[in-house]
């Protein structure tokens, strides 16, 4: 898929932002691109910049059904950490930041063809195309703060992510992790419920 699609925005570092984003937001402030480390025993992820650069690191620790996840930078300060709330019908995710800041992801049910996130506790949303892989992060006054694009059929988890609001990048990098594991474990439990029913 090539940057001027309008239903998959991934794109790797080097390659012009997606046209229909610019079209809509303008250009980014500043990209970023994650990549999973598969075939490990800890969850790790490293999120790069355009020169492919790591700037922050997200490990998650093993076993943990909280599913505990600290993000540091580059020099290794801790910037967030993440846990995953169990027992609830909403999927939800807890995030402190290193500043004390503290807000949680919850995805409202029932939507057939939008996923809805809302940033508890700062008032922002993440919209998504759960065909597309594409999420969209809004503030409280409906401004775009970051555009985020999933790459299909990659066994390494790649994502991009186009800031538009840098102030607010670290708390962005945060729930950018966050969604993460959201997909993840949607995955898995899809892929659990095909297991069953398969094996009746």
């Amino acid at each position: 898929m090539g940057t001027d699609s309008r239903y998959h925005r991934y794109r790797d570092a080097g390659q012009e932002a997606n046209s229909n984003n610019v079209a809509r937001f303008g250009q980014p402030v500043r990209s970023l691109f994650t990549t999973t480390k598969v075939f490990t025993l800890h969850h790790h992820i490293d999120i790069l910049d355009e020169n492919e650069k790591v700037v922050y690191q997200a490990d998650t620790k093993f076993p943990s059904i909280h599913d505990k996840t600290d993000v540091k930078d580059a020099a290794g300060r801790q910037v967030a950490h993440i846990e995953r709330k169990l027992l609830t019908l909403h999927q939800r995710h807890f995030v402190t930041m290193a500043d004390g800041t503290r807000f949680d992801l919850s995805t409202e049910l029932f939507h057939l063809y939008r996923d809805i996130t809302n940033i508890e506790g700062l008032g922002w949303q993440l919209r998504g195309n759960i065909f597309g892989l594409n999420f969209e992060l809004y503030d409280q006054q409906e401004k775009v703060i970051a555009v985020i694009g999933q790459k299909i059929f990659s066994i390494h988890d790649k994502y991009c992510i186009d800031i538009y609001q840098p102030d607010k990048e670290e708390t962005v990098v945060a729930i950018l992790i966050a969604l993460q594991h959201i997909i993840k474990d949607r995955e898995a439990a899809s892929s659990s419920a095909h297991s069953s029913s398969s094996s009746r």
